[in-house]
């Protein structure tokens, strides 16, 4: 598989800034918005939201790549609100997606190619596999201008520790990849001219599965990382029994 690979022209759109595409099994958001950075605007938020939306509801795919176009992946996101209500819109908006994100029954993979700040780091981080060009910078800047970035520490926890969380977001320093690969951020540092290949390999890998299993195995994974291990325990009896009835039934 490629990601050169024509795609039909049919199931392409495209909002200002950003280009969704479906392909088979997969669906691809390419942020194309590099005069600005990258930066996610307004209707891109809503694009994308809409269309993972679509996908709870309706599940057409089963792989979303996360990729974008020129030196940078995402430097952040558009601040468009003065007013009270218009900031919390657009602060909801920003949770929303990547709890949207996060929770989607697609199995997700970030194509980091370049520099990824902020909310563009942060988007990459909730996704279920975060590949990153070796030269690429990483990092959340926003306490440099006095913001305290609460949408990354409502979950940054759940990726690293808290010794290395703390300092990241007090600071706002860019970190290498190789770093935040250590600390748990990411998933591979790959050679910028290999990304790509190495990320069709990965979603090649993904699309081998067993399309239930595989949607379960996610469902499952993330809800334990939210429930103490009594809860867990009871859950995976059942999901072990549901996934053990399905197999029997394939081999009548």
């Amino acid at each position: 598989m490629s990601s050169n690979k024509p795609v039909d022209p049919s199931q392409t759109s495209a909002v200002a800034g950003m280009t969704i595409e479906r392909s088979g099994d997969i669906l691809t958001f390419t942020l194309d918005n590099a005069g600005s950075g990258n930066e996610v605007t307004g209707p891109m938020f809503d694009a994308m939201l809409g269309e993972l939306r679509s996908e709870a509801s309706r599940p057409r795919a089963r792989v979303l790549r996360l990729r974008a176009r020129g030196k940078v992946f995402c430097t952040g996101r558009e601040r468009a609100g003065r007013e009270v209500q218009e900031i919390r819109h657009e602060s909801a908006r920003i949770i929303e997606l990547k709890r949207t994100l996060r929770a989607s029954p697609l199995i997700s993979v970030a194509e980091v190619q370049g520099d990824a700040f902020g909310f563009g780091f942060g988007l990459a981080i909730v996704c279920d596999f975060v590949l990153v060009a070796e030269h690429a910078a990483l990092g959340f800047p926003e306490m440099r201008s006095g913001l305290v970035p609460a949408a990354i520490m409502a979950y940054l926890g759940e990726y690293t520790l808290p010794r290395f969380a703390f300092p990241l977001v007090l600071f706002g320093d860019p970190m290498a990849p190789q770093h935040a690969l250590q600390i748990g951020l990411i998933s591979q540092v790959i050679p910028a001219k290999h990304l790509a290949r190495e990320a069709d390999a990965l979603v090649q890998r993904i699309l081998d599965l067993e399309p239930a299993a595989a949607g379960r195995c996610k469902e499952f994974f993330y809800t334990t990382q939210q429930n103490f291990f009594d809860e867990n325990c009871r859950l995976a009896i059942e999901t072990l029994t549901v996934g053990s009835l399905t197999l029997l039934e394939k081999k009548k």
